[in-house]
């Protein structure tokens, strides 16, 4: 296996110096939080936060496969391997022409990024559904499949893939949409074209309206979470594209062929149960899979998920070995292979064509997993699975209604993923009233102690909140919630939910420890106390402040300027000699 072409970008496009250069986006402030200042950007940092490079992935019998990247990226041996082996549907799949998917694969280890702090202070702002994918990459796919019977294999076969830690599906799926018809047509100068453009861009930021140039045409991203618009100039009149969203699939869509399942493939999410999707083709096992993650928002899902697996991946053997129970993840495939494969994991789902879903779907009962012998089975749900809750029979009518009355797919899918969010918020409610109340009151915070902790999650405590605090004030589903909310206790979603919680309301309470600390007259404390005491306290109450800045605490505006007025306040009334002393930056 060969990986060859970085030559081709290994230098910029050079330009003259009165050159006017495009400027990065036009940036408009909307309602939201207040804007982040950009930190000083070296070249090809702006490309970087949004992807980690672009890939061109072709299978020749004589050349093998052949990766072309910007210059500025590195990619492990292991990476390229897989992102190759990835990039390309199964044999069996007969995707000819144009398909689009994407699958997620391990980062390799001890890998940083330049743009690590102010992509961390993305983070912060950005809801859960957009961080970065901490430890993986996501890679999206534009495959293009046509015969060429000058080719000994009979057909041209070549992958565009977008490699990034951004979850934008719908995003780069539009941008591959701009992109890769271009490069098949005009080769590397495109791709050259492309990635300058991108590196034009501003670096993603939550409360902006943020106009991309990209090959002549212009995408205009508002907010970065609601919408999308692509506009450009075609034959002097303006094409203008609006995605309602920058991540999220088709809900119904890919829900169709299990339509009458959808409450209990919540409750196998939730609870991080090992499942499988088996479907015809990558774009709808990936599709399939982004759905089962996202039905569980704002929650995050914890466990592994892979859009798209395949044998090669470098964890086939870690996912399929029947000597332990299967792991929590969600795996999406393609290869009748793992029909018998996987056939030991305790929830399939069959998927059959999503091109129908605008027919009404059949009444289906969840099939033993027996009955499921290879990929050509029928479409379904196949688990010994008992759902904790009842089934909502009010949400299955009016889906059904809505097929009846040819009610829009965008409607249908707004309807679908409105019932799981007031579902999951129905559930997660409950969690957060107890988890606030282990939060130790502000009264008890003095800034001459170390910040209080906070009280311990006590499973049984919790559970008595529920009878009169539970999920039946915001959910009239009826069902076993108690054991329902047992089971979650010990999945690795209410592991990663609370680690989470538990560490915004510890940075709480470290900023409230500073907002006190910034409220007491210091240079009275500092008239009790020895020099040596004094030193001591100036060093303290520098560290909390690098400390604060790092980590982003939620503190008042202007408390961390006042804690450093407070500092050189107390500096300037020492002896020379010790004010030059603290005065020196720290070592790193």
């Amino acid at each position: 296996m060969a990986f060859q072409g970085s030559e081709g970008l290994e230098e910029q496009i050079e330009e003259p110096e009165d050159t006017p250069r495009v400027s990065p986006a036009e940036e408009m402030p909307v309602d939201g939080p207040p804007a982040v200042e950009e930190p000083l950007l070296l070249p090809w940092d702006r490309f970087s936060s949004w992807l980690h490079c672009i890939c061109v992935v072709g299978f020749d019998l004589e050349l093998g496969q052949a990766v072309i990247y910007p210059h500025h990226s590195k990619l492990t041996e292991k990476e390229k391997t897989s992102i190759c082996y990835l990039s390309f549907p199964d044999s069996n799949s007969g995707c000819l022409g144009d398909t689009q998917f994407c699958f997620r694969f391990r980062q390799a280890a001890g890998r940083k990024s330049s743009l690590g702090c102010f992509l961390d202070h993305f983070d912060r702002d950005a809801p859960v559904c957009l961080k970065r994918d901490q430890g993986y990459y996501y890679g999206y796919v534009y495959f293009r499949q046509v015969r060429d019977k000058s080719l000994k294999r009979g057909y041209f076969q070549k992958s565009l893939v977008l490699i990034s830690k951004l979850p934008y599906v719908t995003f780069f799926h539009s941008l591959l949409k701009l992109i890769a018809p271009e490069y098949f047509e005009k080769q590397e100068p495109c791709l050259e074209a492309a990635c300058n453009d991108i590196d034009r861009w501003p670096t993603p930021c939550p409360g902006k309206i943020l106009t991309l140039p990209i090959m002549g045409v212009v995408m205009k991203v508002t907010a970065i979470f609601f919408l999308c618009k692509i506009s450009g100039q075609c034959s002097d009149s303006l094409v203008s594209i609006i995605l309602p969203t920058v991540h999220e699939v088709d809900l119904f869509r890919c829900f169709h062929p299990v339509f009458f399942h959808i409450q209990m493939l919540w409750e196998l999410v939730l609870l991080g149960e090992a499942l499988v999707v088996m479907a015809p083709s990558p774009a709808e096992s990936s599709d399939t899979v982004l759905a089962l993650v996202s039905c569980i928002s704002p929650l995050c899902y914890c466990s592994d998920f892979r859009p798209y697996f395949t044998i090669h991946d470098s964890e086939f053997k870690e996912y399929t070995t029947r000597t332990q129970a299967p792991p929590s993840v969600i795996l999406g495939v393609t290869n009748p292979f793992f029909a018998k494969t996987l056939q030991h994991w305790p929830h399939i789902i069959r998927i059959g064509d999503m091109k129908q879903a605008g027919e009404m779907a059949k009444q289906m009962k969840v099939k033993k997993l027996k009955n499921l012998k290879t990929l050509d089975s029928k479409p379904g749900v196949y688990t010994a699975y008992k759902p904790f809750l009842n089934k909502d029979e009010d949400i299955i009518k009016q889906l059904q209604k809505g097929v009846q009355q040819k009610r829009p797919s965008a409607a249908q899918n707004a309807i679908l993923r409105r019932y799981f969010l007031e579902l999951t918020q129905s559930f997660i409610i409950p969690l957060e009233r107890y988890v606030a109340s282990l939060m130790p009151l502000q009264k008890s915070i003095s800034p001459w102690k170390s910040p209080p902790q906070l009280r311990p999650f006590i499973q049984e405590e919790f559970m008595k909140t529920l009878e009169k605090a539970g999920p039946q004030l915001t959910s009239r589903l009826k069902g076993d919630w108690i054991g329902l909310y047992r089971q979650f206790l010990r999945s690795p979603n209410f592991d990663g939910w609370f680690r989470n919680r538990r560490k915004e309301m510890t940075q709480k309470l470290e900023a409230l420890h500073l907002e006190a600390l910034c409220e007491e007259d210091l240079q009275l404390r500092i008239q009790k106390h020895t020099e040596v005491e004094t030193v001591d306290l100036v060093l303290k109450l520098k560290e909390k402040l690098v400390s604060a800045e790092k980590d982003q605490l939620p503190v008042k505006p202007g408390t961390l300027p006042k804690l450093q007025a407070h500092i050189e306040s107390i500096i300037l009334s020492l002896p020379e000699d010790l004010q030059g002393i603290l005065h020196k930056p720290p070592s790193p």
